[in-house]
């Protein structure tokens, strides 16, 4: 209730920003693009690393070496 069809459209236009997507951009990307955020950027240099595998929900096992946001 109170989330009607403008609410909706605002959120499919609304533009977020998120720099690191690791363990807290990483799942925050994925709440935010399920939520239906129109646009998401995402910023990070690092690479997918094991042990981190555990708090980055974007990534699994084949990732590890590669770019995040290849």
């Amino acid at each position: 209730k109170g989330f009607g069809m403008a609410a909706q459209e605002r959120l499919r236009d609304a533009r977020v920003l998120i720099v690191g997507a690791g363990g807290l951009g990483s799942p925050a990307a994925s709440y935010l693009a399920a939520a239906g955020v129109g646009v998401l950027t995402l910023v990070d240099q690092y690479t997918v690393d094991l042990t981190n595998l555990h708090r980055q929900l974007l990534y699994t096992t084949p990732d590890v070496g590669r770019a995040k946001l290849d």
